[in-house]
């Protein structure tokens, strides 16, 4: 039995390089596809967003001497193209999906609306919401909780390449330890650092759960979904 009927999936995209340095590693592809066809099947509806750091990132941009507006631009395009990648991985394996676009780019995906986004999900397609909130100055992750938000997921699935959240980075800190669940006040008292503020004052202002993950370990998405103690939740 799945725990949530619709959900909003955060990818990240440096986890797509996989094993490479830049661009996207076709096995990691495959196998987000095959754990986003596992779900589905499960009957919950899935939209995604996906960052788009395996390729550009505007900020990172912008610190080498690149326009800040110009640089997000670009961060965005490279959403697009991670969003297409995925859903040509469904597509492979039999999924329909539908890529969205923040700014008008037909024919490569359709102009993004919250109407058109929610009859896709309830037509058994994958929606992938690109191009960030087609707008500079906002992260991919505010992207995804706004579109959490527009869709009404449940929750918003935030798949890292970490299992959980900790009270100091583990792979820094070897006295790290792990939440099971941390409210958002607590995130902001211990200045942990899982989203940028704007996103996780949006979570918290609309009372969107987060659950973050490792979505690198094969399952872990099922596992998810089907409420199964993984992760952590951050809550109201």
């Amino acid at each position: 039995m799945a725990t949530y009927k619709r959900v909003l999936l955060k990818l990240s995209g440096e986890s797509l390089m996989g094993e490479k340095q830049y661009g996207i590693d076709e096995k990691r592809l495959a196998e987000y596809a095959g754990q986003i066809k596992e779900i589905q099947e499960m009957g919950v509806q899935v939209g995604i967003v996906i960052g788009g750091g395996n390729i550009f990132r505007g900020l990172s941009g912008a610190s080498k001497g690149f326009d800040r507006v110009k640089g997000d631009q670009m961060g965005m395009l490279a959403t697009v193209i991670n969003s297409l990648a995925l859903s040509s991985a469904l597509g492979s394996i039999g999924v329909r999906s539908r890529v969205l676009t923040a700014v008008r780019m037909e024919p490569i995906g359709e102009f993004y609306n919250k109407w058109k986004a929610i009859e896709c999900l309830e037509n058994h397609e994958i929606v992938i919401m690109s191009g960030g909130t087609g707008n500079p100055f906002f992260t991919t992750d505010t992207g995804s909780s706004l579109r959490g938000i527009e869709i009404e997921a449940d929750v918003m699935l935030k798949g890292t390449r970490v299992d959980g959240i900790y009270t100091a980075d583990p792979e820094k800190d070897p006295t790290a330890t792990k939440f099971k669940e941390v409210t958002y006040d607590e995130i902001y008292n211990r200045g942990l650092k899982i989203m940028d503020l704007t996103a996780t004052t949006m979570c918290k202002e609309n009372n969107l759960p987060i659950v973050v993950f490792d979505m690198d370990t094969i399952g872990n998405l099922k596992k998810v979904i089907a409420g199964e103690d993984i992760g952590t939740l951050v809550h109201n």
